[in-house]
């Protein structure tokens, strides 16, 4: 066995213990693929985040929850550049690239003000796929009825790098009542079997946000809830443009507010820019220090890190 230190930080918050935790591994290039996982079991967040060397860009990241590897995490990417500029790792720069399963993502640090970092992230190109299952059983699935849905706009599922089931909910008072069984989740979305499940509305508890969301895991993934999720709030701007408001001027700003219903709300800045008939994503954030503390793990695994 041997120790790995993990730093705890919360994304998209100003305080501890808001926003949505994420484990940041720096030493991931000794790590084997295996360890990554096991660490990310042990840890317990939806993500942990290991920063590795990379040939095409400033450095990469690879984002495992509990339960798998994933593409991309909106809020690990946040707690793991946070990390890095904060312990001197990234020197002076504040224009940089990341390298991830998604693509190559640009990434800029506003530093100015120094104790308040805000780190943007431009996330993957938007899609968009129809969902075609069953509307009641998606609604008994979070524990809702189908008259909690909202009708005037479609169900789809949408990915800036990690695809979620984009669900319009009639009213913020709707959220307080959800009670998600993530094992029916695969049998309904047929089409996106391992999607997660992103319920939004327009409705806020803050006036100056423009969109409320919860976001409910996969099953693959070992966890229930994410507190406040950066890349379905970035799928969620491009939502907006795309169904929503398809006369903005830009660049499109909101505000994307998650996690009142479980005690950590935070909130997302999203930014949508046209490019031809798709859209450009930049997510803004922040994040905290919260703790640091060791995992003991298998001293070695076959597999290498990639």
């Amino acid at each position: 066995m041997k120790a790995v230190r993990v730093y705890h930080y919360d994304a998209f918050c100003k305080e501890p213990n808001k926003g949505n935790p994420a484990g940041v591994v720096l030493n991931g290039d000794a790590l084997t693929d295996a360890q990554m996982q096991e660490i990310a079991f042990k840890v317990g967040f939806n993500e942990t985040a290991f920063p590795v060397k990379s040939e095409a860009a400033d450095f990469k990241i690879r984002f495992f929850t509990p339960g798998h590897e994933m593409n991309l995490c909106g809020h690990a990417t946040m707690a793991t550049v946070y990390a890095l500029k904060t312990k001197g790792l990234l020197g002076e720069k504040t224009d940089l690239t990341i390298e991830t399963k998604a693509g190559i993502l640009p990434i800029t640090i506003d530093d100015d003000a120094k104790k308040d970092i805000k780190i943007t992230m431009n996330q993957a190109p938007p899609q968009f796929k129809s969902f075609k299952g069953s509307k009641e059983a998606l609604a008994k699935s979070i524990g809702l009825e189908t008259k909690d849905i909202d009708d005037k706009l479609p169900i789809a599922y949408g990915s800036t790098g990690t695809w979620t089931l984009l669900i319009p909910i009639k009213g913020v008072h709707v959220f307080k009542k959800m009670k998600p069984n993530n094992e029916f989740f695969p049998d309904i979305l047929k089409e996106m079997p391992k999607s997660s499940v992103h319920p939004f509305c327009t409705e806020t508890y803050h006036a100056d946000a423009d969109m409320h969301a919860r976001h409910f895991s996969s099953p693959y993934s070992g966890t229930m809830e994410d507190a406040v999720t950066g890349t379905a709030s970035g799928v969620m701007g491009a939502y907006y443009a795309e169904y929503i408001n398809g006369g903005f001027k830009e660049p499109l700003r909101l505000v994307v507010e998650q996690g009142h219903e479980i005690g950590r709300d935070g909130r997302v800045e999203v930014q949508v820019d046209r490019y031809g008939k798709s859209y450009t994503i930049r997510i803004n954030g922040n994040a905290v220090y919260v703790n640091d503390f060791d995992i003991e793990i298998e001293s070695s695994h076959e597999v290498k890190t990639s």
